[in-house]
């Protein structure tokens, strides 16, 4: 019996999604359910309510599975792991972890993201081992109103484990922020199943750069070692600074891996198709000339440091 991609790609998920319910779900999942309380065949009608650009047939073959782990509220984290097709002999190559929709009501970042997805197979973007989440707050993203916040009113972006979180995450929130309810960054670092999926990704795949879409602010921000891009499309770099909590700060300072933050210029309007374009090459140009292996720097790095002086973590 001849069955279509789409199709099979909706029994493939379906016949998974069991075996996924039995797995031991790392922490970031106690506080969801383990069983995603939204059916595969509904996962991107939902979503294609709230993205600006992007139709049911392409979100259905971006080709998305479910992590294991889901929002407060039974919605399924959805990620693509892509193989490398194209790399450079006896080379590892450079693995990317792309991200959109931390912030719910910057819809367009999770356009981008779907956009993007339909590109993978590029040449350009085949010499590349790609983790793609296009949605990281479902909840935020689907709410009546899209808001920035997940289920808990917690900003995902302030959750991250910086050095003196306890400390300096809750006063700069009272003191900065004037308790702004959009910007709680929660009780705890990685309290939340979404941020605490995000951090364990980190560790799984061991990202060599980390590319977050927002909006809408219309720049490029940049956080951690390489060269900072100076433009990708009509987007210049403008580095607005680093927050307690925030993934640039984590992951781009504490942490050595760089994180590139695309700035879109409107959170409910697409850029266009041409611009869409532009920043997804630039980018692409911009890792291929500047990023550098983490394990090759490890290599680099231990061969340098005299033997008797342990590395530094």
């Amino acid at each position: 019996m001849h069955i279509a991609p789409l199709a099979r790609h909706i029994l493939r998920i379906s016949i998974l999604l069991p075996l996924l319910a039995g797995f031991n779900l790392p922490a970031s999942a106690s506080n969801a359910s383990a069983t995603p309380l939204v059916h595969p065949a509904d996962w991107c009608k939902r979503l294609v309510v709230r993205m600006p650009g992007v139709s049911n047939a392409m979100c259905l073959q971006s080709e998305l599975l479910p992590t294991g782990v889901n929002s407060l509220q039974g919605f399924p984290l959805l990620a693509r792991q892509i193989p490398a097709k194209k790399t450079k002999r006896n080379q590892a190559p450079l693995r990317v972890l792309l991200m959109g929709g931390i912030h719910g009501d910057e819809l367009t970042s999770v356009s981008v993201v779907f956009r993007w997805l339909q590109w993978m197979p590029t040449a350009a973007a085949q010499q590349f081992e790609w983790s793609v989440v296009p949605v990281v707050n479902p909840d935020g993203f689907l709410a009546p109103k899209a808001k920035r916040v997940n289920a808990n009113g917690v900003d995902l972006n302030r959750n991250f484990p910086t050095p003196g979180w306890q400390q300096d995450a809750p006063r700069y929130w009272a003191t900065r922020t004037k308790k702004d309810p959009r910007r709680f960054p929660g009780s705890a670092p990685l309290s939340e199943p979404e941020s605490k999926w995000v951090h364990d990704e980190m560790l799984r795949f061991r990202p060599d750069v980390i590319i977050s879409v927002h909006a809408p602010f219309g720049v490029l921000d940049f956080d951690g070692p390489a060269q900072p891009p100076r433009r990708f499309g009509r987007l210049l770099l403008n580095r607005v600074g680093v927050y307690p909590g925030s993934l640039g700060n984590y992951s781009g300072v504490h942490k050595n891996v760089p994180v590139i933050t695309i700035e879109l210029p409107n959170a409910q309007k697409m850029p266009s198709d041409a611009e869409v374009k532009r920043i997804w090459l630039d980018m692409l140009r911009w890792i291929t000339e500047n990023v550098e292996s983490q394990s090759e720097l490890a290599k680099v790095h231990s061969v340098s440091l005299p033997s008797s002086e342990p590395l530094k973590k």
